[in-house]
Order: structure tokens, then C-alpha cells, then sequence
């Protein structure tokens, strides 16, 4: 499969687990939207810092 866990990297350097196991994201103007393989949805003010996608990661941070 071909889905990722998204983090949220704070203003202090920690990280957090948003979402498992996502398989869409969407940059909008207020955000990012995360889907998962389970159909949860999520909108998470911010944008993305990196992908890792051999490891299956998403880094999101907080938008300036």
C-alpha cells in the first residue's frame, strides 16, 4: 500500500501524530486537508514541511 502517517512539527520542535494511514492530501488556501484509507478527514492549518515517502511520512508544520 501506498499510505502515510502525517506529523505536525511545533513551534518547539516536538512532534505529533495527526493521522494514520493517509492515502490523499490536499494543500488549500486555509490548510491541509488529510484523508485516510479509512475514510477519516482531517484539516490541519498548515503546510508541508517534508515527505519521506520511502518511509511512508509526512511532515506538517505551522503556516508563518
Amino acid at each position: 500500500m501506498c499510505e502515510a502517517n502525517v506529523y505536525f512539527h511545533d513551534k518547539e520542535g516536538k512532534e505529533s501524530l495527526i493521522l494514520e494511514s493517509v492515502d490523499r492530501i490536499v494543500p488549500t488556501e486555509e490548510g491541509v486537508l488529510l484523508e485516510s484509507i479509512f475514510s477519516e478527514r482531517k484539516m490541519v492549518k498548515g503546510k508541508i514541511k517534508e515527505m519521506i515517502l520511502a518511509e511512508h511520512r509526512v511532515v506538517l508544520e505551522d503556516i508563518d
